[in-house]
């Protein structure tokens, strides 16, 4: 049986392929291995584990996987031992979903974001991501990151201040407090987006989400090779493909692929 784990910020999918063809699915909270003590991933993944048996091969990909997962890799020779692990980055998770064995750009677009040029083996240049601090261009972090900084700024115009106002906290103290004291100001800030999405039509928010996207085109994409397609792997960058895709036009970028998750790709990948 082979065993693919998709970890991403958010969630985390499992999915267990049979040669019968059975599949078996499970979902977990997400995490960043990069942000997350060792410990607090292999106690998650423990439990995880235990749902499944005989499996020899195991595909997993991670956020913020920089080394070798030490604590996760004894958690699957414990519960299955012998069984072959590769372990890698979401990054390559997207680029062999979007992608398959073609070449391409691979482009995270979920609660954070991350880009890549694919050969169709291997991710061959990385413009890193960067974070929700530093980067994330284009992702519902960075788009909820820029709607609190107008928030607190007075930027936001009264009336959608007054809608975000009835489901959000949105005095200066909450924001900050939710910012900067959250076990997951990622998760956080992306969470705003479908509340901005939803006021599509507001000349604030429209303006708002091209320039989420701009950012994107100029200080990533376009710095690819031109004459690649860009497969996008994330809900929201499903969410927003109509905005994507008018600015790809404008920019010279065209798109092979949107998908929600990489998993489904990743099925067809690795499939038996």
């Amino acid at each position: 049986m082979i065993l693919i784990v998709e970890s991403g910020a958010t969630k985390t999918d499992w999915c267990a392929l049979a040669p019968d063809g059975t599949v078996e699915r499970l979902q977990t909270p997400g995490m960043n291995l990069s942000s997350i003590s060792a410990d607090a991933n292999a106690a998650v993944f423990s439990g995880a584990v235990e749902s499944f048996s005989d499996v020899d091969e195991v595909h997993f990909y991670a956020a913020g996987l920089l080394e070798f997962p030490a604590e996760l890799d004894r958690v699957f020779q414990e519960r299955f031992p012998g069984v072959r692990c590769e372990y890698a980055s979401d990054l390559l998770a997207a680029a062999r979903a979007a992608c398959g064995h073609a070449a391409g750009l691979a482009a995270i677009l979920g609660t954070g974001s991350n880009t890549c040029h694919y050969d169709g083996e291997k991710i061959v240049r990385n413009i890193h991501g960067g974070g929700f601090i530093i980067g994330d261009e284009g992702s519902a972090a960075a788009l909820g990151r820029m709607f609190l900084a107008d928030l607190v700024k007075d930027l936001v115009p009264e009336d959608l201040v007054e809608a975000f106002s009835s489901f959000h906290e949105a005095d200066y103290a909450s924001v900050v407090r939710n910012v900067y004291r959250s076990p997951a100001p990622s998760r956080y800030l992306g969470s705003l987006a479908p509340f901005i999405l939803e006021h599509r039509g507001n000349a604030y928010v429209d303006a708002l989400i091209e320039r989420n996207f701009r950012d994107l085109f100029e200080r990533t994409l376009t710095r690819y090779d031109d004459r690649l397609p860009v497969g996008v792997v994330g809900g929201f960058g499903c969410a927003c493909r109509e905005e994507l895709e008018r600015l790809g036009a404008e920019y010279g970028k065209t798109f092979s692929r949107f998908i929600p998750s990489p998993m489904e790709g990743l099925v067809d990948y690795h499939g038996l």
